[in-house]
């Protein structure tokens, strides 16, 4: 695999967040999750927040503000007229450069953090192993993946002709907001997971990291896959000019997103 070219110097972290809304960074705007849109936005603008932009995903719309005095981004994710989340941001998708962050669960690279063994800090950031990260990106979307429902119904039984009331089990996708991070070196790379995308049954990350395998780099496009278990091994593709990333799993696993850099020209990174 070639070397990354970036769209900018330094190695930027990006994640494609599945948080947890109890282990995400206090936005000061938790009470509005629920709130009409439209009614919402004087409330975010009197705790300091102004507009910078905003997107469209497959079924709901994403916002980003900037709070000055508290140098934090948050991504407001709007769905059928109401706002379904609120979370903290890394600050460039605010097109703040240099303003501190903490993406999910409160990670923040800093010298000699806790990844995994082998993993370091440079000024250039993060070395895993040894191998400086030449790529990092964070991204935000939709989860999805298996879920069991239970419920109560009346069904027939032949054997003594009659109806009986019983309970049942079955298998219903289950949808959710999500982030994921990921790193990438010169001949590999590796995942950050939520717990909401990893199954009970699984391989064992590294405090949430998964290696990713069969990494290709190409001008427009990056693949890999990452191992759950002995039957889901999803496959991951990025585009770097539109900065969409695809997650596909063994049956309803999946993770849709968007990753978002500064000054990468005719591509996102």
């Amino acid at each position: 695999m070639s070397t990354i070219r970036m769209g900018v110097s330094t190695s930027i972290l990006l994640v494609f967040s599945v948080g947890s809304p109890a282990a995400a960074q206090s936005t000061g705007l938790d009470d509005l999750v629920g709130a009409r849109a439209g009614q919402a936005e004087q409330a975010i603008q009197a705790r300091g927040y102004r507009f910078i932009r905003g997107e469209k995903g497959d079924d709901r719309a994403y916002t980003y503000w900037w709070n000055a005095d508290r140098r934090q981004c948050v991504t407001i994710a709007t769905m059928d007229g109401r706002y379904r989340s609120i979370t903290a941001s890394p600050a460039p998708d605010c097109r703040q450069r240099n303003a501190p962050w903490r993406p999910d669960g409160g990670y923040r690279p800093q010298p000699n953090y806790p990844s995994r063994p082998g993993s370091d800090w440079s000024d250039n950031g993060p070395v895993v192993g040894g191998r400086p990260v030449q790529l990092g990106l964070v991204c935000f979307g939709d989860g999805k993946k298996d879920g069991l429902a239970t419920g109560s119904t009346w069904t027939w039984n032949p054997r003594r002709d009659r109806y009986e009331y019983g309970t049942y089990t079955e298998t219903r996708p289950e949808v959710f907001d999500a982030s994921l991070m990921v790193q990438l070196w010169g001949d590999g790379g590796r995942i950050r997971l939520p717990k909401s995308l990893v199954p009970p049954i699984n391989s064992r990350g590294a405090n949430g990291w998964w290696d990713l395998y069969d990494v290709r780099v190409n001008p427009n496009v990056i693949t890999a896959s990452y191992r759950l278990n002995g039957l889901n091994k999803p496959k991951v593709i990025i585009d770097r000019r539109s900065g969409r990333i695809t997650v596909q799993g063994f049956s309803q696993y999946a993770f849709r997103g968007s990753c978002d850099q500064l000054g990468s020209g005719g591509r996102r990174f």
